[in-house]
């Protein structure tokens, strides 16, 4: 696998025997990954009478910092118990890509199809495992395509914006520059909410050894042009002692937590207090608690409640965002801009 963007493309069949096997796979993927994305993969299905999405899905496989992009598959089969065969597509990439996916999902849905047709037809005849290989060779082929081609188009719009976004890129036309550090466990979607608000997946700076990230967006407010520098501070502990330097400088904290899962809300006052203690010659800083993934995490009320009441407990703001679909993205940026922007009138 040459494209860093795809990790790998695994195909698992619902053998009657041993369950969810991985029968045939491309890129690097452990055995013991293999064995753990096909369980997942097949059983998440469980209860669901038999029917299987007919569009491509995301799933997460957080223990390997992957996410799938899924396309399930059924035929018949009288060989079969109940006539029916069932298998799936997964094409694996880092979590910290599921933007990109997420924002060109529909562009994949013919070329998954396809390959699914295929896939069924070779089942049906037995044909050798050879065969398979192919065709998901061409599938890695044809994303890998895609990927190419939106990342050249993404660069194309950004060189061929108009005045004045691309004129007050000179430092002197900027009036406000503010830098804005976004921290939180691994998985809470940090890096999804800046690519959905930035709306531009490819083009950030990325400097992997100190583990951040680091993009910016320009508009404007009244009169004045407002930069935001966006500091994406990976939340893994084994960067805990480097980090703490990307936080000088700051002049706002977006503190994410993940609003399907609760554990996540409890590390929020530990981020925030390990902020606090490396700013400790400034006033208080402006910041804002952000709840995201809110299209899956309507029905966990009390994180909401818990979200808001920490939020006034530590004299910020409160926000529950969808880097999904997009709710409150651009409302949460444009907010913590105009606080620190009234700030300096």
């Amino acid at each position: 696998m040459e494209a860093k963007l795809i990790k790998g493309i695994l195909y698992t069949e619902l053998d009657e025997g041993v369950g969810p096997n991985p029968f045939v796979w491309l890129g690097d993927v452990p055995q013991s990954s293999r064995i753990h994305i096909s369980v997942k993969t097949i059983t998440v299905l469980s209860g669901e009478k038999g029917l299987i999405p007919e569009s491509l899905v995301i799933l997460p496989f957080p223990s390997l910092n992957l996410k799938g992009l899924i396309k399930y598959l059924k035929w018949n089969d009288e060989t079969r118990r109940g006539g029916i065969g069932q298998g799936a597509i997964t094409l694996l990439f880092n979590e910290s890509d599921d933007v990109i996916y997420y924002k060109y999902l529909s562009h994949f849905e013919t070329s998954f199809e396809e390959i699914a047709e295929k896939i069924a037809h070779l089942q049906k005849s037995k044909a050798p495992r050879e065969s398979y290989i192919a065709i998901l060779d061409k599938l890695f082929l044809t994303i890998n395509q895609f990927l190419i081609e939106f990342k050249n188009n993404e660069i194309a719009e950004e060189n061929a914006k108009a005045f004045p976004d691309q004129k007050i890129k000179e430092a002197k036309l900027i009036n406000y520059k503010f830098k804005i550090i976004i921290c939180g466990d691994p998985s809470v979607g940090k890096s999804s909410l800046i690519l959905r608000y930035t709306n531009n997946a490819f083009l950030r700076h990325y400097i992997p050894t100190l583990g951040v990230h680091v993009s910016d967006k320009i508009f404007q407010i009244e009169e004045s042009y407002i930069q935001l520098v966006l500091w994406d501070i990976a939340g893994q502990a084994k960067f805990e002692t480097m980090r703490q330097q990307f936080y000088l400088g700051s002049d706002g904290i977006f503190l994410i937590f993940d609003l399907s899962n609760p554990n996540s809300l409890e590390s929020v006052s530990n981020w925030y207090y390990d902020i606090q203690n490396q700013l400790t010659d400034r006033p208080a800083i402006t910041g804002y608690i952000i709840g995201n993934k809110k299209d899956i995490g309507q029905e966990l009320g009390g994180t909401s409640e818990k979200g808001a009441d920490l939020a006034s407990y530590l004299n910020l703001g409160y926000i529950e965002t969808s880097a999904l679909t997009g709710e409150n993205v651009e409302y949460a940026f444009y907010t913590i801009a105009q606080s620190l922007y009234n700030s300096l009138q």
